[in-house]
C-alpha cells in the first residue's frame, strides 16, 4: 500500500464522505462513470492516484465544487 502524505489521506476521506453524501455506492458511481467497481475502490484507499480531469468528473457526480476536495 502507497504512503501518502496527511493532505493526500484527508483527500482521500473526502472523496469517500461525497460518494455516501450523495447516496451513491462504488458500483453505481463505477457505473455512472464507465469504469470497473475496483476503479472506485481504489481512488478512495489511495491505490490509485486520482489526477484532476477525473477529480473533476467525481465533483460533478457529487455535486460538490472542486474545492471541497482539496480544500
Amino acid at each position: 500500500m502507497a504512503r501518502w502524505t496527511d493532505e493526500y489521506k484527508l483527500f482521500r476521506g473526502r472523496i469517500r464522505r461525497a460518494r455516501l453524501a450523495a447516496g451513491l455506492t462504488q458500483v453505481e458511481v463505477a457505473k455512472k462513470l464507465r469504469k470497473a467497481q475496483s476503479y472506485v475502490a481504489k481512488c478512495e484507499s489511495g491505490e490509485r492516484r486520482v489526477d484532476a480531469l477525473e477529480l473533476k468528473k467525481f465533483a460533478h457526480l457529487y455535486k460538490k465544487p472542486l474545492a471541497y476536495f482539496t480544500g
